[in-house]
């Protein structure tokens, strides 16, 4: 392990299609979706143990989320939970990070990844990122985490690679932004596209170049803030630099334009864990194909995913491939097939009053 290894966890997101769990209070980074224990931001902090010391982590996050980032990583500084003005994407984000990192050590070498992935080979995930944190240390690189397609799936974003070379590493071609489904079941047969997985690695000079060369208003903004961090000024410095960055990923912002960018192929059992269906397709199930959490009685039921309040006896007769999900006070009852429609129930939900969102 580097003491100049570092990771950046954003976790600012509010994931709306995870609701009546996911809030604009308490997003679903924070809830332990899976019943193991422990909530995602923490799985995902514990990841990298091994990889980079416990002071070397970062979390970006919203204000409104200080304090449940506190409670949860409670071996946080507030120097390293870095609270954004405002939601501008993830390039604003990762560069706010990157920034403050590079005045504690010039020689960062940076892992990025999101607060609410699960990754269920821990150990291979391990070697795939020491690989990249390798490569990305004394090269000019730009590295991604590409994820081995187990389907055709127009939820997520793909990489072209070349597989030329016999290395670990391979040389991105092209990014493509969630395809239809006819080009999505190309990208799986043709054997060349892994999943944009949105986990990236790469030392502080690369990324501060790549800055420089695609996103330079966001550069400068950055700069100038950066004389500010770990300091009294640093909260004021910032609101300065996020009214000069747009909203934009840092996909579209950084990587589809660069040219040295390259991916480590991974086949690491992850997801991005981002609907309910997502939700029942990695959870245990009993003998009638149910995911259940809570204390629930079952007659005649199938294939559904079940998540209710522990202290609430909850009896469900004769339903087939539904999601029954109760939190705090929402129940939502839902054809796994229409979860689509959670984004629907999420606004008219705010018509009956902001605490429902």
């Amino acid at each position: 392990m580097s003491n100049s290894n570092f990771l950046i966890i954003m976790a600012g997101g509010v994931g709306t299609r995870f609701w009546p769990f996911s809030r604009q209070t308490f997003p679903k980074q924070f809830h332990d979706i899976l019943g193991t224990g422990k909530t995602l931001i923490q799985q995902t902090a514990e990841r990298f143990e091994g990889i980079c010391p416990k002071e070397n982590i970062y979390v970006v996050t919203s204000p409104e989320y200080y304090q449940i980032t506190k409670d949860q990583l409670p071996y946080l500084s507030d120097d390293q939970i870095l609270l954004e003005p405002g939601r501008r994407n993830t390039a604003p984000c990762i560069g706010y990070a990157c920034y403050k990192i590079e005045k504690k050590d010039p020689n960062a070498n940076i892992v990025v990844a999101p607060a609410d992935h699960i990754i269920l080979k821990e150990e291979e995930f391990r070697k795939r990122i020491g690989i990249a944190l390798d490569y990305s240390k004394d090269n000019d690189v730009l590295v991604t985490i590409g994820i081995k397609p187990t389907r055709p799936d127009t939820g997520y974003g793909y990489i072209k690679f070349d597989d030329s070379s016999q290395t670990e590493i391979k040389t991105v071609q092209t990014f493509t932004e969630k395809p239809n489904l006819e080009l999505a079941e190309m990208f799986l047969a043709s054997g060349d596209y892994v999943w944009n997985g949105g986990i990236f690695v790469w030392n502080i000079n690369a990324i501060k170049k790549a800055f420089h060369d695609f996103l330079p208003e966001m550069a400068d903004a950055f700069t100038i803030a950066q004389k500010s961090f770990y300091t009294s000024k640093e909260k004021d410095a910032l609101e300065t630099a996020y009214q000069r960055c747009r909203s934009i990923s840092i996909d579209n912002g950084v990587m589809e334009k660069a040219e040295n960018v390259y991916v480590v192929l991974s086949d690491i059992g992850w997801s991005d864990l981002g609907t309910w269906k997502s939700v029942y397709e990695n959870s245990e199930k009993d003998e009638t194909n149910n995911v259940v959490d809570g204390q629930v009685m079952l007659y005649a039921t199938e294939d559904c995913v079940i998540k209710t309040p522990k202290h609430k006896l909850v009896v469900i007769n004769d339903l087939r491939g539904y999601i029954v999900a109760e939190f705090d006070d929402v129940l939502m009852i839902c054809k796994k097939d229409d979860e689509q429609k959670v984004k629907e129930f999420v606004t008219k939900a705010e018509e009956y009053g902001k605490r429902y969102v």
